[in-house]
């Protein structure tokens, strides 16, 4: 900003003509407004939308669950379960692929999603004919650090995802059809347009709500101050899951970060499970999570709000569950 005041100031001392000012003056607007990130938020347009319209897909069974030593091949299994990702995916669409990978953290220290299940999700939308699949996040942490130390940014890559980090000011304004705290709440523009949207988060503590799971992990496509959103979190992202409608929920349970979540960081915390399950229904998807974390899912606000709406199932006996050995 100094460089261009000064700029403009040797120009006044210029004899220069009217039409060579302004011309200057607005090259150097232009490029305030595409370099400054604060110029481009109060530039930018922010229409509202009701969210994206649930396409109210079922997989051939409830959930999915595989166990075995290879991520990536326990994520191509639960996908055939549910049906094959041709279900989910059409030819010539955009798919968003949204994982945990918050955190400048290692793949073992188990605050992000296992890199291998994401690419494996990407592989699979490619092979169902997708044009393009998204893969980002809003960051706790420095979002290249992130994305680079989970690992997730260079196996996406590698099976051909368009990896990039979360515009901010390119938002629309959520808007609902009933009272919500989340009316007007900017969320990434990129995950209301897209086709299908497949949610990928990793199973682990957090120390407000118990655990993080679909729902949860829903907050990275999230605008503004997002720690506002733990006060009052159930109603919340209970909202905030109805406005995305993911088509697909895919939970890593490779590796389960037990305690001091969501950042963990020490490999004492993290036990091995060995598990990826995939649902359509998030309430679900998170249920059975708690089934495996040994927690009571009344006692994850989030879910405790889906139970008190209806909003999905979470009594997992009333499901048909398809468990596979890979």
């Amino acid at each position: 900003m100094e460089k261009i005041l000064y700029q403009l100031e040797s120009l006044l001392r210029r004899q220069i003509s009217r039409r060579r000012f302004v011309a200057i003056v607005l090259g150097w607007l232009l490029v305030l407004l595409t370099d400054n990130v604060f110029l481009k938020r109060a530039f930018a347009k922010s229409e509202a939308s009701t969210g994206r319209s649930p396409r109210g897909l079922r997989g051939e069974v409830d959930l999915a669950v595989a166990e075995g030593l290879d991520p990536y091949a326990n994520t191509v299994a639960v996908v055939a379960a549910m049906g094959g990702m041709e279900r989910f995916v059409a030819k010539g669409s955009t798919v968003v692929v949204k994982p945990n990978m918050a955190w400048d953290r290692s793949p073992e220290q188990a605050a992000n999603t296992d890199p291998r299940v994401v690419a494996a999700l990407v592989d699979l939308c490619f092979k169902a004919g997708a044009k393009r699949v998204n893969v980002f996040d809003v960051t706790c942490n420095d979002a290249r650090r992130s994305y680079e130390n989970s690992g997730i940014e260079k196996a996406a890559k590698a099976q051909g995802a368009n990896v990039y980090f979360a515009d901010q000011w390119n938002v629309v304004k959520a808007r609902f059809s009933h009272k919500s705290p989340m009316e007007d709440w900017p969320i990434l523009r990129d995950a209301v347009v897209c086709d299908t949207f497949i949610n990928v988060p990793v199973m682990k503590h957090h120390s407000l709500t118990e655990m993080t799971l679909s729902m949860k992990n829903l907050m990275g496509v999230c605008g503004g101050t997002r720690g506002l959103m733990h006060s009052g979190i159930g109603p919340k992202l209970v909202d905030l899951t109805q406005f995305i409608s993911p088509e697909l929920t895919v939970i890593d349970a490779t590796r389960f970060l037990t305690r001091n979540g969501p950042t963990g960081g020490n490999p004492a915390d993290v036990v091995t499970l060995n598990k990826v399950f995939a649902a359509t229904d998030p309430t679900l998807a998170d249920a059975y999570a708690c089934s495996l974390a040994d927690k009571d899912p009344m006692t994850i606000p989030y879910l405790a709000e889906a139970a008190a709406r209806n909003f999905g199932n979470w009594d997992i006996s009333k499901a048909n569950i398809k468990t596979i050995s890979v």
